[in-house]
């Protein structure tokens, strides 16, 4: 367990950055984990994934403005999750940016999704920033508040390997039940 502290401490802040790009729900968790523990700066992580997150939904969201054939190429077998992600829009407003930052499963479509509408480039720009401050605050300073109650679990799981995948078996498949439940045709 050690060397993996060490080599997360050595890399963990690209790590952390390049997960951000795509979500980094988990590397934020883990990173507050790790500055509890003493292994990482709790500042400087929060201050990576801040920024690396920011960045991955301007991307995903200008990729969706500017390259709106080849996006909805790669969507041809998502069309409903896409279709569920504008149902949030109209429903929410810009309300959903920030929603989406803390539901794991949306967080890539919502801003894909905004760019293919015409919502207003400098009012998600606004949003997003602020969006990405409040996720990172909320989710870095929650991971070290609870960093004792989760390096426990880890020794849990350590100690009972079998409980690794029970867990993660779980979390996918609630993860993949809701997606499919809400995006799934209903007879009208």
């Amino acid at each position: 367990m050690e060397d993996m502290f060490t080599n997360l401490s050595t890399y963990g802040y690209i790590a952390l950055f390049i997960y951000s790009l795509g979500g980094g729900f988990i590397g934020l968790i883990a990173a507050g984990v790790l500055s509890f523990a003493g292994k990482m700066d709790l500042t400087t992580s929060m201050a990576v994934a801040f920024i690396s997150n920011f960045i991955g939904d301007m991307l995903l969201f200008y990729l969706a403005r500017h390259e709106k054939a080849n996006v909805m190429e790669y969507f041809k077998k998502h069309k409903r999750k896409l279709a569920y992600s504008h149902a949030l829009i109209k429903k929410h407003g810009s309300k959903v940016i920030f929603i989406q930052k803390f539901v794991y499963g949306i967080k890539t479509l919502i801003p894909i999704a905004i760019g293919l509408t015409k919502f207003d480039q400098k009012q998600f720009i606004v949003l997003n920033l602020i969006a990405s401050f409040v996720w990172t605050l909320a989710i870095g300073y929650a991971s070290y508040a609870a960093g004792s109650a989760i390096l426990s679990g880890y020794e849990q799981v350590i100690d009972k390997p079998y409980l690794a995948p029970i867990i993660l078996i779980t979390l996918l498949a609630l993860t993949w039940g809701f997606l499919t439940f809400v995006t799934k045709k209903r007879k009208t």
